[in-house]
């Protein structure tokens, strides 16, 4: 797994852009309280990914 980009991890929720085996996700990592929960999209094709993280950049996403 590579991590193709991501925000700052200064804040307590940052995310990441993962690839794998030609499918791509989107990992978030919230770090609150002492305790840390990771969660991760769906691994799907690269284009549709690449949306779901523009999105998220652009506070489109929810």
């Amino acid at each position: 797994m590579r991590v193709r980009a991501h925000t700052c991890d200064c804040r307590p929720t940052f995310y990441e852009l993962c690839q794998a085996g030609g499918l791509k996700f989107i990992r978030r990592t919230d770090r609150r309280e002492g305790m840390i929960s990771v969660w991760e999209s769906p691994w799907l094709p690269s284009r549709q990914t690449e949306d779901l993280w523009q999105a998220l950049l652009t506070g489109a996403a929810r």
